[in-house]
């Protein structure tokens, strides 16, 4: 029996005229812009839960991890950030799953740096999120 090897790809992602969602940040560049994949949409849904805080989001007040929040805490717990990253991700964001959360502080600057590495469910796809905020 012959071994079939590749990449799986979603019907989804082979037609370009075919938007899937909405690509995140919202800025000046994004207003408007969709996502064309199924893997930038959930690295956008991943971005969204990252920068949304808990209680922002209308009818949903547990989601979010609220990053740019913590940036004026005294202290930030690196380790419950890290489970709370993975906790979020696996209910909102359910085609991925979360590989690796690396976080750092520096206090002095008053820098919070975190790189979430995730892989896409639907086809096996790795990719990465990461935000660097100074106060």
């Amino acid at each position: 029996m012959p071994i079939i090897t590749g990449i799986r790809k979603n019907p989804l992602d082979l037609n370009n005229n075919i938007k899937i969602g909405v690509a995140f940040p919202l800025d000046e560049t994004n207003v408007f812009n969709s996502t064309e994949t199924l893997l930038d949409q959930a690295k956008s849904n991943l971005l969204n839960l990252l920068l949304t805080a808990p209680g922002e989001r209308v009818n949903l007040p547990k989601f979010g991890v609220g990053l740019k929040n913590l940036l004026f805490e005294q202290k930030i717990d690196i380790i419950t950030l890290r489970e709370t990253i993975i906790k979020q991700a696996a209910y909102y964001v359910a085609n991925i799953q979360v590989i690796d959360v690396r976080t750092s502080l520096n206090n002095t600057q008053s820098t919070l740096f975190v790189a979430v590495t995730f892989r896409s469910l639907l086809d096996g796809r790795t990719d990465a999120v990461q935000l660097n905020f100074n106060n």
